[in-house]
């Protein structure tokens, strides 16, 4: 069974930036190690004129696994409310894919 890549995207308050990045090494990964078929993550960012926009890509080893950290939705994105204080824009569905390579 393939692995799934789960991709979201959020555009943040260029001042809030960094307290995204940090939300996200201090919280949300730590939370993400702890469940079973969580494999890893990555933070993509690239600077905008309006802000900060990140791609957070995380790896499962199935959509099962997705569950867990998602709910019954798996395509709902999980935003705090405290990380959407620190948003421009964000996606509210997640994109999944299979791992091919």
């Amino acid at each position: 069974m393939p692995m799934i890549s789960r991709h979201w995207r959020g555009l943040a308050r260029a001042e809030r930036a960094a307290d995204y990045e940090a939300h996200l090494r201090a919280d949300t990964f730590p939370a993400l190690r702890r469940l079973d078929g969580f494999v890893d993550a990555e933070i993509l960012r690239r600077a905008l004129p309006q802000g900060v926009e990140f791609l957070v890509v995380t790896r499962w080893r199935s959509l099962a696994a997705i569950g867990a950290f998602a709910g019954r939705d798996l395509e709902a994105a999980v935003v705090p409310e405290r990380v959407r204080a620190m948003m421009l824009e964000y996606d509210e569905r997640a994109r999944h894919y299979e791992i091919i390579t």
